[in-house]
């Protein structure tokens, strides 16, 4: 399945047409036999309409929209595909993205993650100059800091919620938050020095979404709003939150098991973002290059990044690190490290870092500390000692519950099935039982 023309629908919505009353004045004009189902091809396949349909149906909306629309606006510019990612289409399209996001709960379900120049283009454009000049606007009504101050809080209140509760029902309210606050925003006035404020701001909540998408496994929505937020951060002109978009990007290319391309996507952003980067992300960068090496069974480059990223770790200051780099938090190293030496068959180590991770569970957010008990009880379980591993096991389940979090029902699951060869014992066939009850919820 392709991704839907977000932009005809868009516009022939705002416009008030029915998908039958634009084919009757399509037909009214070429002398064509649309229908409704035609209109609906054009915007769920995104199918073009053949010969002169698109210009005739800009035309259409045009007239009643009371402005100029051009076929890239509406999405039936063939060439727009492989164009240069412009600011303002990009901007137009995500705008689009997020109204329907907030309308529609299966929007992009079952729409394949872009790949080839659909993410390659994107990243060369953010790496490689030119920059934006200037990213001002014109307006009726000018904006100024107190509204992109707004836009920050808004973006500390979602991440804490998306921590406690999970991506499943936050994302909603993201896409609406984003609809109707940050799309007003964007279209108003603005200097080009508040504009850059702003887009780094747009652009850190529309990360945000992609991250909640991603918790949920919606790939290809979390996706498009990762490279939107990309865009957003090349107009910023903040070299560090472009790098951590990248990352987000990176952590996706690790859970679909594309390796290199996690690689790739770090070096990009270490190499783009040299001089700007932060002790913080600088080290989970590094640590998600040994855990790709370490999938990929190379050993020897694995414990290389592993000390690349324990060097920098040593250098984070909190108060020094920008808000989304607020989840490298203590033991998000060791639980990674302890990951990837378990992926590496080296249990030994492994358990020695997951044993210092939970050490600090305590000082992180909810969503960490099941990370780092679910770390230990998989080591111990793969070390054969199940009896141990319940205890974290049972501390994970304990933190997991009422959670709406696709990504820590799959660890649950993973930690559920690691226990469960060893179901005859009661206190194991008891765990079981009370994780198959939270993963039966069904969220």
């Amino acid at each position: 399945m392709g991704e839907p023309n977000i932009l005809l629908a868009g516009l022939i919505s705002e416009a008030g047409i029915s998908n039958a009353g634009l084919a009757i004045r399509v037909n009214q004009v070429l002398g064509t036999h649309y229908d409704h189902t035609a209109v609906a091809r054009w915007v769920r396949d995104h199918a073009l309409p053949r010969g002169r349909a698109p210009l005739v149906i800009c035309d259409i909306l045009s007239r009643r929209l009371g402005r100029t629309v051009l076929p890239a606006d509406a999405g039936l510019d063939p060439r727009a595909a492989t164009a240069s990612p412009d600011l303002e289409a990009v901007l137009t399209r995500t705008k689009a993205m997020w109204r329907h996001d907030s309308r529609d709960a299966g929007f992009l379900a079952g729409v394949a993650p872009a790949g080839g120049a659909g993410v390659i283009l994107p990243l060369f454009e953010w790496e490689n100059p030119p920059g934006d000049r200037d990213v001002s606007r014109r307006g009726r009504a000018a904006i100024g800091l107190s509204d992109i101050e707004r836009l920050h809080s808004a973006r500390r209140r979602y991440e804490e919620m998306y921590r406690r509760a999970g991506g499943i029902p936050v994302r909603p309210r993201l896409a609406r938050f984003l609809t109707e606050h940050a799309t007003p925003l964007l279209s108003a006035a603005y200097s080009d020095s508040t504009g850059r404020r702003l887009h780094r701001a747009v652009g850190s909540l529309t990360a945000l979404a992609g991250i909640c998408a991603y918790d949920v496994s919606r790939q290809a929505l979390a996706q498009r709003y990762f490279l939107a937020a990309l865009r957003m951060a090349k107009a910023s002109g903040d070299r560090a939150f472009g790098a951590y978009v990248v990352a987000l990007l990176s952590n996706q290319a690790m859970a679909a098991a594309e390796y290199r391309l996690v690689i790739q996507y770090c070096e990009t952003a270490l190499r783009a973002a040299k001089g700007a980067l932060t002790p913080a992300l600088t080290s989970d960068l590094c640590t998600m290059q040994a855990r790709a090496f370490a999938r990929m069974g190379d050993r020897q480059s694995c414990h290389t990044q592993m000390a690349l990223s324990e060097s920098m770790a040593g250098r984070i200051r909190a108060d020094a690190e920008p808000e989304e780099t607020s989840y490298v938090q203590p033991g998000l190293l060791e639980t990674q490290h302890a990951e990837a030496l378990r992926r590496l068959g080296d249990l030994a180590p492994a358990e020695r870092y997951a044993h210092d991770a939970v050490l600090t569970a305590h000082s992180a957010h909810l969503r960490g500390q099941v990370h780092r008990y679910a770390g230990l009880a998989l080591i111990r379980a793969q070390r054969g000692r199940v009896d141990e591993a319940l205890e974290p096991a049972r501390q994970m389940l304990r933190r997991v519950r009422g959670m709406e979090s696709g990504r820590l029902h799959d660890r649950l699951r993973s930690v559920r099935t690691a226990l469960a060869s060893r179901s005859d014992q009661p206190d194991v066939r008891d765990f079981v039982e009370h994780a198959d009850a939270e993963l039966g919820l069904g969220v």
